[in-house]
């Protein structure tokens, strides 16, 4: 999961100059930037570093003038941004350690385990004494911002580099590689006697607490951790934030709360954090709004502000008991991918794909369904496809069988809704992995609760999207550096429905999603997401159902930002297309229904009949004027073509395709 801290400080110009950062026109993705080095404090010399390591060595940073350099590396074993970088500043202290030039690790976390401190060092055999400031006043005689800043100092014990390793992680992003190298660029420049070309930036990471602790404890306010914080965050943040959670530290007790305060003070203001990213109304619609209240949000603030008064615990909430086992409780039927899938320590991973050949024997009425990966800390997204033997089409139109994002892995349907298992499906399995600086292995899981005789509805799934490439006619075509590019697409209403949810997806060069229904001359905004987040696939869930009536239409737009504004961009200079991997595009509205005048009668079905149904689907698809013929033209695919085609004429037809699949 993604830390989604911004850069802010307290005072001064530097805070007018952070802030401008962070209330940008993307505060969801941010990179590094660069800045003026005297606004911090580069060229200046520094106060005396020093401490003991968990190995119990020594670091002093006034034994400046034994090496060319020294950095000092400001890290956390529980930020995800630090644990992302774990692998590359191993990597840049062996590089350099035989440069003379030494390296220390720095973390003021106090909340972060000595065990996990001590993992780290051993997976990426850090080298350089590694300390735990666990009352900050290391970070606050270095006047650190983040987590992730990086300080060099030369041999006078000077100041020479301060800011991000590079551009490789930021802010609600990943690059497969760097675009700028920053420490490794200081460092050569060092060991060479040049001049440093970038001397100092931003670096995303966890922020760290602004205020001295003079004056946080001069406000006193009304709130207490054990009467309203506590409910706040156990309400609010724990289904994720805990021991054996999604989320990559505890925020259980008030320890942890206040060893993360800064970073919870800045995600909070922003709104990055609960993840919620439709726009404000005045009454929500939805039934999984997770965004905090204005009360909570004050109240939350205002005891991170001030003397962080506990209260009485006579007052504080039961403690919230969480499940390990599955949600929706015990399965009828559990299905897994076939292998494990390796995971890399750190970068870029494309989709993965995995196949759970014929599930059910016969059409079947799913009632509960839930994804379970075996390790979710990397685990981005996941879409299962039901296909038919054979059907590998999963270009997202046809909808999906089910779905799992951070902290939405299962979905119950009302009483008396179901979705179906067509039988015979094959499940095919969608995997979007995000390295976090271990490598690991993950195999998914889906489980299955079966609705007991004839559902009253049934829940269906449509994706509404511009998929067709270069070649196609309903072109997505993103130009090279188009900074605010928009894109439409339609879907006819042919029978009325009531709508559920909806799901948009794009990627990385993603920018806002919109879903409105036009009927005749009107337009309703059915969901508006103004700031899209590729780092959270969020499900938008209705209160009440959304009638929708025949001859309507729902119409998508998107836009994307394909500028070097947008630091996720993989490449400004390119023009994007459709396609599955991150660095492609999409252009996707799914949309969650179910026919109110539906009759929903037994199922007779059988595998054979399913597959015959699909063909007869998919001959239509490709019969683009509808004379019951299929040319080659239409099916632009002459391999194909010519093996369905066993008689040499110029057409398929439906008979050729049905013999051809037996």
């Amino acid at each position: 999961m993604s830390c989604f801290s911004r850069i802010l400080f307290a005072t001064g110009t530097v805070s007018l100059l952070f802030i401008s950062v962070a209330n940008g026109s993307d505060p969801i993705r941010v990179g590094p930037k660069k800045i003026k080095p005297a606004d911090v404090h580069v060229g200046e010399r520094f106060s005396n570093v020093s401490g003991i390591a968990v190995d119990g060595r020594k670091f002093d940073l006034s034994n400046c003038e034994d090496f060319k350099a020294t950095v000092i590396a400001l890290t956390s074993t529980s930020c995800p941004i630090c644990r992302k970088y774990a692998p590359s500043l191993a990597q840049i202290e062996k590089q350099f350690t035989s440069k003379n030039i030494r390296f220390c690790f720095l973390n003021s976390i106090a909340s972060d385990k000595t065990d996990d401190i001590k993992a780290v060092i051993k997976t990426n055999e850090l080298s350089g004494p590694y300390l735990h400031d666990q009352d900050e006043s290391l970070v606050h005689t270095l006047k650190a911002h983040t987590t992730a800043e990086v300080f060099v100092f030369d041999s006078a014990q000077t100041l020479v580099y301060r800011g991000a390793v590079d551009d490789q992680f930021g802010l609600g992003y990943t690059l497969a590689k760097p675009k700028n190298n920053f420490l490794i660029d200081a460092l050569n420049s060092i060991v060479s006697g040049k001049q440093i070309s970038t001397r100092a930036t931003t670096a995303p990471g966890c922020d760290l607490w602004s205020e001295n602790e003079t004056q946080r404890k001069s406000k006193i306010v009304d709130v207490t951790y054990h009467n309203q914080v506590a409910r706040i965050v156990q309400n609010n943040c724990v289904h994720c934030h805990r021991e054996k959670g999604l989320a990559p530290f505890s925020l259980e007790t008030a320890d942890d709360i206040i060893s993360h305060a800064g970073m919870i003070k800045t995600v909070v203001e922003n709104g990055t954090m609960p993840p919620w990213f439709a726009a404000k109304e005045g009454t929500s619609r939805w039934a999984n709004d997770s965004s905090l209240t204005r009360s909570n949000k004050e109240n939350l603030l205002s005891w991170l502000s001030s003397e962080r008064n506990l209260g009485d615990a006579a007052n504080a909430p039961l403690t919230k008991v969480f499940k390990d086992e599955w949600n929706i409780g015990t399965p009828d039927k559990v299905y897994e991918i076939p292998r494990e899938i390796r995971i890399q320590s750190t970068g870029q991973m494309p989709y993965k794909y995995a196949v759970v050949k014929k599930t059910v024997e016969k059409d079947t009425w799913i009632k509960a369904v839930e994804i379970r990966p075996t390790d979710p800390s990397v685990v981005h997204h996941v879409l299962v496809f039901a296909r038919q033997p054979g059907d590998r089409n999963i270009d997202g139109t046809s909808g999906f069988f089910a779905a799992y994002v951070p902290g939405n892995s299962y979905q119950v349907y009302p009483e008396g809704f179901a979705k179906k298992l067509p039988a015979g499906s094959n499940l095919i399995f969608q995997l979007h992995y995000t390295p976090n600086g271990k490598r690991t292995v993950d195999q998914t899981k889906i489980g299955l609760k079966f609705f007991n005789g004839i559902p009253k509805h049934a829940v269906r799934n449509v994706g509404i999207a511009k998929n067709e490439r270069r070649r196609g006619r309903d072109i997505l075509e993103i130009p090279a550096g188009a900074e605010n590019h928009e894109e439409k697409k339609s879907f006819p209403i042919n029978s009325d429905v009531k709508l559920l949810s909806f799901m948009p997806h794009m990627h990385v060069r993603g920018k806002a999603f919109r879903y409105e229904l036009v009927t005749g001359g009107k337009r309703e905004i059915l969901l508006d997401v103004p700031r899209y987040d590729f780092n959270w696939q969020l499900e938008y869930r209705l209160m009440e159902p959304k009638t929708v009536r025949s001859g309507s239409k729902i119409e998508v737009t998107a836009w994307y930002d394909n500028s070097e504004n947008n630091p996720a961009n993989p490449d400004p200079e390119e023009t994007v297309y459709w396609g599955d991997q991150t660095d492609e595009e999409m252009m996707l509205g799914y949309v969650e229904y179910y026919r109110p005048n539906e009759k929903i009668t037994a199922a007779k079905t059988n595998a054979s009949t399913s597959k015959n149904a699909f063909l007869t689907r998919t001959f239509k698809k490709f019969d683009k004027n509808g004379d019951g013929k299929v040319t080659r033209d239409e099916l632009r695919q002459p391999e194909g073509f010519n093996a369905l085609n066993r008689n040499g004429d110029d057409h398929l037809t439906l008979e050729e395709v049905l013999k051809s699949g037996r």
